[in-house]
């Protein structure tokens, strides 16, 4: 968890207020250090729930979408695509997790050059775990009720749709987090 800074002031409000003196308005530096500081914040709180199944929550998403495909395996250019991650960063993730006895690979059989990372059960049981564990603490967004935890999923598409994630026209429709009912 992030060292709580205690400061009698706001710092991002505070620089936002002599960039303004500065240079002028530009409120895109107070959101963007905002969304860096709160990057900060939410990953330390997520990796410190995780850390104790030998986990970061990187590795956590590779087991879960592991979980979330049919046969519980994927090639590691598909996992890469899917968690928006470069390749090396894909290989260091599986590694660690192959090391941990949380996933196998093997060659592709229908790619001569491709590898396949599959979940192993201790893997399903240990991203079991520290699912519950991330909703239990609602993925550190708990200072957010569900009507603004949706408006946040809505207000960041547009800069993943301009990053080119993926198209406005993909054939789906965009669907607000919902928390599973109690």
């Amino acid at each position: 968890m992030p060292k709580p800074l205690s400061l009698s002031f706001d710092p991002i409000a505070r620089a936002d207020e002599h960039w303004r003196q500065r240079w002028g308005a530009v409120p895109s530096m107070a959101a963007i250090t905002s969304i860096m500081r709160a990057q900060q914040i939410l990953l330390s709180e997520v990796d410190a729930v995780v850390k104790p199944y030998g986990l970061t929550f990187a590795r956590y998403e590779a087991l879960v979408l592991l979980t979330f495909s049919r046969s519980g395996e994927l090639p590691m250019s598909k996992i890469g695509e899917r968690l928006m991650v470069h390749p090396t960063s894909v290989t260091n993730t599986v590694d660690r997790l192959r090391s941990a006895g949380f996933v196998t690979k093997r060659p592709n059989p229908n790619d001569g050059r491709g590898t396949l990372a599959a979940i192993t059960p201790k893997g399903r049981e240990v991203c079991e775990a520290a699912g519950k564990d991330l909703m239990a603490m609602d993925f550190g967004l708990g200072a957010y009720d569900d009507e603004t935890l949706d408006e946040i999923f809505r207000l960041l598409r547009p800069l993943r749709v301009a990053a080119g994630d993926f198209t406005e026209d993909a054939g789906e429709q965009p669907r607000p987090p919902q928390r599973p009912e109690e």
